[in-house]
């Protein structure tokens, strides 16, 4: 289904909330405040906006959330909150004036194309339910997580009216909610300072924040607090699988399956790697002389604090996917490298589902296509990822991650799409390192230990230079694909299987099968093996636990 038709649903579903409007305003009690939501479809309430926790401003301000007070009074819940402070988005490429329209259309898409109007007074969460749900339904609840590259976005760019629909169609209905959570800077400030306050991974802990606020408050809804499943795409997908081994992989009871598209435990190390970016901006905002930084950052004015985030490298910036503002191991949320909290077994005992696009890395590669040479590409591969990468480990990497066009991603298109010389190469090691090889690993590593499914999403391959790109897989899921029905069933039964959609095969390493998603109208799926690229991704695997970022 393409945007197009998205936007559709998008037009009827406005029209459907104006014919709401003339209609009784749904309502819900919680605590002793009444909230006021809205009739957004011809079967759903909305209740938008709702403050689940305190201001994150003042002395919050780069410290853990703190609970709402119950509520009281009256409030009006027809509307999203702000979205929480946004990195400013920076994707002026010169060469981005020669691509064709429908490619870029996909780019601002795929990206979400826009930093929405923010506060710091953010942290919100948006429910929205079947009409007929009671405080007595107890519905299974699907936890959305927004994708943001860590720096920006809001649970605006996706509208859950779509899945909830989808749910009462199936006779499988389901309640879906979605959180702000803080992000960049705000959310995920590090070094040895933030470490040593304890107030590592901020957007992490809202996160949490938000699920303790569902355990709590659901049940008015129609919700059952034991059908939680957390569900994200892309840092969304990374948080939930972070949620997963977060306190030694202690659930607290807050979810019980976990859905994950472009996103699994990446090789990060300590929060001590973020210090350059925490001097940074200490410097930027006239901290340096402070006794506590910290507590001067809590002082600096907002708009100040904010120029000194958005100076920092980017998304799209030339370092590209070596993030300044992302989880890292605080040693308490986090208590080690995420990948070796996998090794060591310290993983919540859940079923999950887990999958990729095809070609997760074009996106992010659109950055450095000044890169011309092998020799250009170990350069920038040793300055910004794995500067302690010994020579024959360079070697290695090289041989496995060539510049022939063949062998680049958007994967098998030949000749095609060679936007650069080593575009295709730096697209191949991007989408690896911090996608693909992560997944694979986190699958082999709990294979026969818990029921998991994985996918790859080859949808979208004829899309010039970007192919099956990175979020490609959302139309599958919020335009009523077969992802949408996967998630229901999974979210009711912790099984993705059922009458509408073809059987999904669970994953181990002996049978490690995927359900594959393709173009072709006649086959729309098939079931394929994990086993592409397996010595690269191996050795990237093994280099990075190495040297975490």
């Amino acid at each position: 289904m393409s945007w197009c038709t998205f936007g559709t649903l998008a037009l009827v579903f406005r029209a459907w909330a104006a014919v709401g409007a003339a209609l009784a305003a749904p309502t819900v009690t919680l605590d002793a405040g009444i909230f006021t939501g809205i009739v957004e479809s011809p079967n759903t309430q909305s209740f938008l906006g709702i403050p689940f926790a305190q201001p994150p401003v003042g002395d919050l301000r780069f410290n853990l959330p703190e609970m709402i007070r119950p509520y009281n009074g009256s409030f009006d819940a027809t509307a999203m909150g702000l979205a929480c402070p946004q990195q400013a988005f920076d994707f002026e490429l010169p060469f981005l004036a020669g691509l064709p329209q429908d490619v870029l259309d996909d780019i601002v898409n795929a990206v979400y194309g826009i930093v929405l109007p923010d506060s710091e007074d953010c942290l919100t969460i948006n429910v929205i339910k079947p009409a007929t749900a009671t405080a007595s339904s107890k519905l299974p609840v699907v936890v959305w997580i927004f994708a943001s590259g860590f720096e920006f976005s809001s649970p605006a760019t996706s509208d859950g009216t779509t899945i909830v629909e989808r749910s009462i169609t199936l006779g499988e209905p389901v309640i879906y909610v979605s959180m702000n959570y803080r992000v960049s800077a705000f959310g995920f400030l590090a070094g040895a300072e933030v470490k040593a306050a304890g107030v590592g991974n901020l957007g992490l802990q809202d996160q949490r924040e938000a699920l303790r606020w569902i355990q709590k408050y659901i049940t008015a809804f129609g919700g059952d607090t034991t059908k939680v499943t957390i569900w994200g795409e892309s840092a969304g997908a990374i948080s939930v699988s972070l949620q997963m081994l977060a306190t030694g992989g202690n659930t607290e009871g807050l979810f019980r399956a976990a859905f994950m598209q472009s996103g699994a435990p990446i090789p990060v190390g300590s929060i001590d790697n973020g210090q350059k970016y925490y001097d940074a901006i200490v410097e930027q905002t006239g901290c340096s002389g402070a006794v506590d930084t910290l507590a001067c950052l809590r002082t600096v004015p907002y708009t100040t604090l904010k120029a000194a985030q958005n100076a920092s490298p980017g998304l799209f910036s030339y370092q590209s996917l070596v993030l300044a503002w992302l989880p890292r191991a605080d040693g308490v949320f986090l208590s080690d490298n995420p990948q070796l909290l996998v090794q060591q077994g310290l993983v919540a005992d859940i079923p999950f589902i887990i999958g990729n696009c095809d070609d997760e890395g074009t996106i992010f590669s659109l950055s450095t296509t000044n890169i011309t040479t092998d020799a250009e590409f170990m350069q920038w591969i040793q300055t910004y990822w794995l500067p302690k990468l010994a020579a024959a480990q360079a070697v290695t990497l090289n041989s496995l991650y060539p510049s022939d066009v063949v062998d680049g991603s958007p994967f098998n298109t030949g000749f095609l799409n060679e936007l650069t010389s080593q575009y295709k190469q730096i697209a191949a090691f991007q989408g690896d390192v911090v996608f693909q090889a992560p997944r694979r690993f986190f699958q082999q590593a709990l294979s026969g230990k818990q029921d998991q499914w994985a996918f790859l999403s080859r949808r979208e391959k004829s899309v010039p230079f970007l192919g099956s790109f990175h979020t490609s897989d959302i139309h599958n899921i919020y335009d009523d694909g077969e992802l949408t029905d996967y998630l229901i069933n999974f979210a009711t039964n912790l099984n993705p299987n059922g009458g509408t959609v073809p059987n999904w095969p669970a994953y181990t390493t002996e049978t490690p099968k995927m359900m594959t998603f393709l173009d072709s109208f006649f086959i729309p799926t098939t079931i394929t093996n994990d086993t592409y690229r397996a010595a690269a991704m191996q050795f990237l695997t093994n280099i990075t636990l190495e040297f975490p970022m």
